[in-house]
């Protein structure tokens, strides 16, 4: 097992801390207060505490780094190089119907001075399986204490994929539809559990041959991209331009793979 920086237990820390509360909300769905951000768009007091709790934490830590979050967008730090990218509770749905999958994520991203960036750390903690992914730029990718690494399956129709789709006041609807036929068609199964942080972390794990979605936000990818490519996996847009991080992406297990995954996502 490689040691975690001291950078990474900051982050391992505060997953581990903000986690606890929530794990006593879980479950007990009935009585949280939720107020809606949007149509199909919860927001619930336990996420709102978790990300109160992150923000803290970090920033305590980490004093001049800025902190970019679902819930309060962007906040600017003096260090301009350094952004923690927070996502208090990835699948909220799944935590409010008392659904055992969702995580706290955070991806550290770090910025060149050429303006390049890279996310340099991530951790995303799934409290209910207490299941901690974990890595850090060219150490490997870890759940828990064991070391792991994507699936080898060179064939699209042996592979397992997840997606994500759209909710109720989202776009995208008729192409997900369209993508589901497309796929479906040429793969051994597509999964769907509505949680875009562990879906790059199982594929990382070599559960899942390869995830795609389209619409993510910068807080759903910023761990997973680390996780997949330190597993020895690819992280690109599906279409031809374009930054994963903008939140159009496809992820899959090698140069075999991945091309026949994100041809058919092109052409539907």
């Amino acid at each position: 097992m490689a040691l975690a920086s001291a950078l990474l237990q900051v982050m391992l820390d505060a997953v581990r801390k903000t986690a606890r509360p929530m794990l006593r909300d879980f479950g007990e769905v009935s009585q949280l207060q939720v107020s809606r951000k949007g149509p199909g768009d919860f927001v619930t007091t336990a996420d709102l505490r978790a990300e109160d709790t992150l923000y803290e934490l970090l920033m305590k830590a980490r004093p001049g780094y800025g902190f970019l979050g679902e819930e309060r967008g962007m906040i600017e730090g003096t260090d301009k190089s350094h952004t923690w990218i927070v996502d208090p509770i990835d699948g909220t749905t799944n935590f409010m119907h008392a659904m055992p999958h969702f995580a706290v994520t955070v991806g550290l991203e770090r910025r060149a001075p050429d303006g390049s960036s890279e996310i340099v750390a991530g951790v995303t903690y799934n409290p209910v399986m207490n299941e901690l992914f974990w890595a850090e730029k060219g150490k490997g990718c870890y759940l828990n204490d064991q070391r792991i690494r994507v699936a080898g399956r060179r064939d699209l129709s042996e592979s397992l994929v997840a997606t994500g789709l759209p909710f109720i006041g989202k776009s995208g609807h008729a192409q997900a539809i369209k993508d589901i036929h497309a796929i479906g068609q040429r793969v051994a199964g597509i999964r769907r559990l509505g949680s875009a942080a562990l879906d790059f972390a199982w594929v990382a794990a070599g559960r899942y041959d390869a995830y795609y979605e389209r619409g993510l936000k910068p807080w759903d990818v910023a761990a997973g991209i680390l996780f997949v490519t330190e597993a020895g996996g690819s992280v690109t847009p599906i279409g031809a331009d374009g930054d994963p991080r903008t939140g159009v992406s496809v992820l899959a297990r090698n140069s075999e793979l991945h091309p026949q995954l994100r041809k058919v996502l092109q052409a539907s």
